[in-house]
């Protein structure tokens, strides 16, 4: 069993700033990709940004002002989120490839619960 558990959503003021975690635990026996993605009321899912094999690639709305991070002892990502905007308001997911120790030759696609982030005055 692997789980993926956010934290560090919250309410802030526009200009402000925000730091997202993602730890997954559980029987793991290796990561590949891991990721953010969002989803605003109305709206699809969209990638946030994605690191595998030590790239990352953002989306272009948040270049600049996002940016992540993994600790790979920890099996756990980051995003921190600066200059946040109204449009940045969302549920944020994490998700991680993960191959299990009960699979080997195997690799799923978690996602987190979700973390509401809400950018406004």
């Amino acid at each position: 069993q692997v789980q993926l558990v956010e934290s560090g959503g919250g309410l802030v003021q526009p200009g402000g700033s925000l730091r997202l975690s993602c730890a997954a635990s559980g029987s793991i026996f290796r990561i590949g990709a891991m990721g953010w993605y969002r989803q605003a009321p109305g709206k699809q899912r969209e990638l946030v940004v994605v690191t595998r094999r030590g790239n990352t690639n953002y989306a272009d709305s948040v270049k600049g002002r996002f940016t992540s991070s993994r600790d790979n002892t920890k099996n756990t990502l980051y995003l921190q989120m600066n200059s946040l905007k109204p449009e940045d308001t969302a549920v944020y997911y994490c998700n991680a490839q993960i191959t299990t120790t009960q699979a080997v030759d195997i690799t799923y696609s978690y996602w987190g619960q979700g973390t509401q982030v809400t950018v406004s005055s």
